[in-house]
């Protein structure tokens, strides 16, 4: 192939048919040399994976674990039936969307292979992805200081994440993170629920991959060039189809048709399928009076746990009262709990604690259907699938999930949206708010608790959100995480 050639299907000098300046991949090409030198660069090593059941979610979902081991595997990959959801733990967000794409490709009859880039400590890739994880995790703590919020969180997720020159600098050192696919058969679909996965596994040789994207605030971020984009929203399609912005006032050329697909949010199967008997249920305990139950999903950067403890204390006079019930999930991050309980003393009385037993904590979600509920129930996991999972258990029989506009807009439980975590997030609570399902977002601890009372109080707004829930469903608009498998599996039998 002549040099010209290579230079055009080098995927951080030219992004669907825009040629990138060369300070630009200069730039891509020093950043994957500086990432090499600091974590190595394991391109040449045959890592050896086998397949094994998932202990947590192997049962519930169908789910086994795609791991870099040495051993006999006990199971062989499904060459006819196997899906490959590609992840990495950055976050809840990006595990509890592998669940929908898993939870789907079970209840249409596929087997879905969980493989985490950020779960293989010996290689580069996990390398990459920790220190990462690591800087990310550290400007969402300091997002506390408005300061740093306005002049360097806020502009980097906004549009430093957006611009094509990020994407070229993401692709070369994606490369770097494709040794891990190497013994995995190249035929079985992949769907990315992050972009770095995605990336990896088209640099890898895999024959079929789909990115799904996860915000609806068009960046080149999460763009993988080679596999096939979905998308959440409608407004998000535009902008992704003319790389809106991502070289500033330039007209990009477009995305090609065969590269963008608009699917709807990424919903679990278990989830879509009970949605009218879990919002008549809402509507009933409204109607006879019983406890508003708010589920509270709080990170581990703690960016916004005073909002929730601003929360805690408000509720506790209705909690005693039992006009009003806590789910709080701290993931798993116990101190976050410990701190609450030793800032708010008194909750302590009124609490019970779901720690570790995830048989337990799973029963109490299943009784709590149907069953009255009282006080505060916490919700601690140290295994990372628990601590995710409880939260898609406990939404079925709460109220209202309380939580920031990030991937959790999407689902379909009425929705009070705290403070965002980078401005990108913002535009989840937009969505949300005009498909009927969510708040606005609430900037501040006042207007957080004046939709407190408003769920509480009201007669309308709770009803409300339930029926475009319903009407939402029959449009099909929850129906993402299957239109995505069925794309990826679409893509290997044509």
């Amino acid at each position: 192939m002549r040099e010209k050639d290579k230079e055009m299907e080098d995927k951080s000098k030219v992004i669907f048919g825009n040629v990138l300046s060369d300070k630009v991949y200069k730039k891509a090409v020093k950043s994957k040399k500086k990432f090499a030198k600091k974590f190595g660069d394991d391109t040449s090593v045959n890592y050896p994976v086998i397949v094994r059941k998932n202990p947590v979610i192997g049962d519930s979902l169908g789910v086994n674990d795609i791991r870099i081991e040495d051993g006999a595997s006990p199971l062989e990959f499904d060459t006819e039936k196997g899906i490959i959801v590609g992840n990495i733990r950055m976050g809840f967000g990006h595990y509890r969307i592998s669940m929908a794409m898993a939870s789907a490709a079970k209840a249409l009859g596929y087997t879905p292979y969980w493989l985490d880039l950020n779960s293989f400590p010996e290689t580069t890739c996990t390398k990459i992805i920790a220190e990462q994880n690591k800087l990310y995790s550290l400007g969402s703590r300091w997002s506390k200081n408005p300061i740093f919020n306005k002049l360097v969180w806020e502009p980097v997720n906004y549009e430093g994440f957006r611009a094509l020159s990020y994407n070229a600098i993401d692709q070369k050192n994606a490369e770097l993170m494709a040794p891990v696919y190497r013994n995995i058969p190249k035929d079985i679909p992949v769907v990315g629920t992050h972009v770095w996965p995605a990336q990896a596994a088209i640099h890898a040789g895999m024959k079929y991959v789909v990115n799904a994207i996860p915000d609806n605030w068009p960046m080149a971020l999460h763009l993988s060039e080679g596999s096939v984009h979905t998308i959440q929203c409608r407004n998000a399609y535009q902008g992704y189809k003319i790389l809106n912005g991502m070289q500033k006032n330039k007209v990009n050329k477009p995305m090609p048709n065969d590269s963008l697909v608009y699917t709807g949010h990424y919903i679990d199967h278990e989830l879509v399928s009970n949605i009218e008997a879990d919002c008549d249920r809402r509507m009933a305990r409204k109607a006879n009076g019983k406890p508003t139950r708010f589920l509270l999903t709080i990170g581990g950067a703690g960016a916004q746990k005073e909002i929730f403890a601003a929360i805690i204390r408000y509720l506790l006079p209705a909690i005693k009262e039992e006009k009003a019930t806590l789910y709080v999930n701290v993931g798993d991050y116990k101190n976050v709990w410990d701190d609450l309980i030793t800032e708010i003393p008194e909750m302590k009385a009124v609490s019970s604690e779901h720690f570790e037993n995830f048989e337990e904590a799973s029963h109490f979600s299943l009784e709590a259907l149907d069953g009255d509920v009282t006080g505060i129930h916490g919700f601690y996991h140290s295994d990372i699938f628990e601590a995710v999972y409880i939260t898609n258990l406990l939404m079925r029989s709460c109220d209202v999930l309380v939580t920031k506009p990030s991937e959790l807009a999407f689902y379909p439980v009425p929705k009070l949206f705290i403070r965002r975590v980078g401005k990108h997030e913002m535009w989840g609570a937009i969505h949300s708010a005009e498909m009927g399902d969510g708040t606005l977002e609430c900037r501040d601890i006042p207007h957080t608790l004046q939709m407190i009372d408003l769920f509480m109080q009201d007669d309308v707004l709770l009803g409300q959100m339930c029926d475009c829930i319903k009407t939402n469903k029959s449009i099909g608009l929850y129906d993402g995480a299957y239109n995505v498998v069925k794309i990826a599996m679409g893509l290997k039998n044509k």
